[in-house]
């Protein structure tokens, strides 16, 4: 399983970023482009620890025993549900979405495992620093996918 913090992984990704163009189309979902980094770069401070979704009721009951599907080797299904906080309906300016999301996968990356939240995710709840590496890799590839890179 490929992981945000293997420096190759990384690259790899930031590359894939950078083949984006501002009318790069989605193979599915609602977001476009934009939206679509706004929202890595959502997802990215929660890992980080910038942000602190708050647990629902279902990923209290439920999100143990779907945790493995986060940092597991299986694609991410199209269309999946994601954290309301982090759901990016208006409009956002390519460019700076994507200079902000690259700059927080770098920060990520260089801050290592050990700068990992220890808050718990909002759906799935607690993860090692390997688990939001691997996670955070999935993440970024699942949407990136989404948008034919």
């Amino acid at each position: 399983m490929k992981n945000i913090f293997n420096s190759l992984h990384t690259e790899e990704i930031l590359e894939r970023i950078d083949k984006l163009g501002p009318e790069s189309k989605s193979e599915w979902g609602k977001m476009d482009v934009a939206q679509m980094l706004a929202h890595c770069s959502a997802f990215q401070d929660i890992a980080m620890g910038n942000s602190f979704p708050k647990r629902g009721w279902l990923g209290i009951v439920v999100g143990r025993f779907a945790k493995p599907i986060f940092y597991n080797d299986k694609p991410v299904a199209h269309n999946m549900s994601t954290i309301p906080t982090i759901l990016i309906t208006e409009g956002k300016e390519f460019e700076t979405e994507r200079e902000k999301l690259k700059q927080k996968i770098i920060t990520f990356q260089k801050n290592g495992p050990e700068k990992c939240t220890t808050h718990p995710h909002a759906f799935f709840g607690k993860f090692t620093p390997e688990q939001w590496g691997k996670g955070i890799y999935k993440h970024l590839d699942h949407h990136l996918r989404q948008f034919g890179v």
